[in-house]
């Protein structure tokens, strides 16, 4: 499905900024006025107007807030932090010291922290302790009354934000009476950007301290603690649920076995062999060539190398090896919900290898195109992908729900 370009990666960038109108994270208005002076694969345009939307929109905000309308001015920063976020989104030259990097994803953290402020429910900036340092995250609360309440622990993916869980979960959680725990992990948001933080593939050493901290609230109960990953997280979360048998399930949003499978599958045969060799002066010549011609692999790769601390394009494509579910898989024993994308360009047939390896309870759903929901992650179809996650969790946890009423 093609949203407003033909390129494949601007009208998936284009369809994830326009499908968080749902939870008021764009309106389509601006999205439409915002991409018209955009040209296809024109990443200098797509900074320069996507930040132009988003500096108009922190405007409003702003002077909402300070003329007292509350709700007005929420609406606005809701906008604005998904704008900036959207417009850093391809400036990956040399992102770990690019000061336009650095400026446009401190300016989206400062306005979703501003809105958090004048939310209807709670909300609380945490810091999560996570070996010598700490990850930042937010807590959703669905009210003030201190009730222990089921609770999503959410883990996002290669190259979310923090901000982001929001609209990808815990604006839909919360109507539903859940709470969620929100965090950037390494390779993630605030981490990556602040802390130079990269990933790592036994993401059970980031989710434990996460648990850990959730079993301190008294707002969570620890019998219905839910662990959902989002794109990569849906590797990351799998691996940690692995390990970790705190939870009462597991969502995976979609489902990914073997991420480095996900590259070397499209690659040239001559070129996945230079890789695996270490012929890197012949592999990252070829690599640069091929991504001239791709958006989506240009920015895929060169954010790669940055959140996985990687020095070349080869490297980083090594570095995704110890991405695997393989011999892990079947220690996972929560009750297990994976969800697959018809017509997922980045994870095609991963959902259907994660089900072979599982011998927990568990279910794979397909979201089909005819439903507007078959791209990576069902953007565009949020409120579908919340109703099949959040009705599933209902009724698995339902025997805890009912022995604690």
């Amino acid at each position: 499905m093609r949203f407003l370009y033909g390129d494949e990666s601007f009208s998936f960038e284009t369809l994830r900024a326009a499908g968080f109108a749902n939870y008021g994270g764009s309106d389509l208005g601006e999205v439409l006025a915002t991409v018209r002076h955009i040209g296809e694969g024109d990443e200098e345009a797509w900074l320069r107007e996507w930040k132009a939307t988003a500096e108009r929109v922190h405007g409003i905000g702003s002077r909402a807030l300070a003329a007292g309308h509350r709700v007005s001015a929420r609406e606005a920063l809701l906008r604005a932090s998904n704008y900036y976020r959207t417009a850093e989104f391809y400036r990956r030259d040399d992102p770990a010291n690019d000061p336009e990097v650095k400026h446009l994803s401190t300016l989206s953290r400062e306005t979703f922290a501003a809105a958090a402020a004048l939310m209807d429910t709670p909300v609380e900036a945490v810091r999560i302790p996570y070996q010598d340092t700490s990850l930042p995250g937010y807590l959703f609360l669905v009210d003030e009354s201190g009730t222990p309440r089921p609770t999503v622990i959410f883990t996002s993916g290669f190259d979310s934000t923090l901000e982001e869980a929001y609209f990808a979960v815990a604006a839909a959680a919360l109507r539903r009476g859940y709470n969620v725990l929100a965090y950037d992990g390494p390779g993630q948001g605030a981490a990556l950007r602040e802390q130079a933080l990269v990933f790592r593939p036994d993401w059970e050493a980031v989710v434990t301290p996460v648990v850990d901290y959730a079993l301190t609230r008294a707002e969570i109960d620890p019998e219905r603690l839910v662990l959902l990953g989002y794109s990569l997280g849906g590797y990351l979360t799998a691996r940690a649920a692995a390990h970790e048998h705190r939870l009462a399930a597991l969502i995976l949003d979609d489902g990914l076995y073997d991420y480095h499978d996900a590259h070397t599958q499209v690659m040239p045969p001559f070129l996945r062999e230079w890789v695996e060799t270490g012929r890197d002066d012949l592999a990252n010549p070829v690599a640069s060539l091929l991504m001239q011609g791709s958006t989506q692999l240009r920015w895929a790769l060169r954010n790669g190398v940055w959140a996985f601390g990687a020095t070349s394009v080869a490297d980083y494509i090594r570095r995704t090896a110890d991405y695997t579910l393989d011999g892990v898989a079947q220690l996972i024993d929560c009750p297990t919900l994976i969800l697959d994308a018809e017509n997922d360009q980045f994870f095609h047939g991963q959902p259907q290898r994660v089900q072979a390896a599982l011998t927990c309870p568990h279910t794979l759903i397909t979201l089909p195109e005819a439903e507007g929901a078959g791209e990576h992650c069902h953007m565009g179809a949020m409120s579908r992908f919340h109703q099949i996650a959040f009705d599933w969790l209902d009724t698995t946890l339902a025997p805890a729900t009912q022995a604690t009423s």
